[in-house]
């Protein structure tokens, strides 16, 4: 995908445009998204797309010594999960302005799920050790 979509808070203290890497969402579930957000981060990578209008207003969280998540610190909204160094960032996908275009593709950290809820959707699956796992390797110089 090539297109620069728009999105803001709730609010419109923040607005963003981004360019999605696909037309693809996923859905995180481990414990931090999970509070952050009161259910799920539903979340669309953006690489390095995202720009910002309002930057005054964004609340910045750093969760990990390598993620931020990323809010409008005047109405609460959950805008982008992304890396420290800056060479990644994840945007809430119903912070788009047409969040319908995004098919619901992949699921991450299953092990910390509750049991409490699931979706019926026909994603991909990966537990938590598997994305370390898999993020690990997509470091390493060997594996490009």
């Amino acid at each position: 995908m090539n297109e620069r979509l728009s999105g803001s808070c709730l609010c419109g203290a923040v607005k963003f445009t981004a360019v999605p890497e696909k037309t693809e969402m996923g859905v995180c579930h481990c414990a931090m998204c999970r509070r952050w957000t009161g259910g799920t981060f539903m979340a669309v990578g953006c690489g390095k797309s995202v720009e910002v209008d309002g930057e005054d207003a964004l609340g910045v969280y750093k969760s990990s010594n390598y993620g931020e998540r990323v809010f409008c610190s005047r109405c609460g909204s959950t805008l982008f999960w992304r890396m420290a160094d800056g060479s990644h960032t994840s945007v809430s996908a119903q912070a788009f302005d047409d969040p319908s275009i995004f098919k619901f593709t992949s699921e991450i950290f299953v092990d910390e799920q509750p049991a409490n809820y699931a979706f019926a959707n026909d994603t991909s699956k990966m537990t938590g050790p598997e994305v370390f796992a898999y993020f690990a390797q997509q470091q390493d110089p060997e594996h490009g």
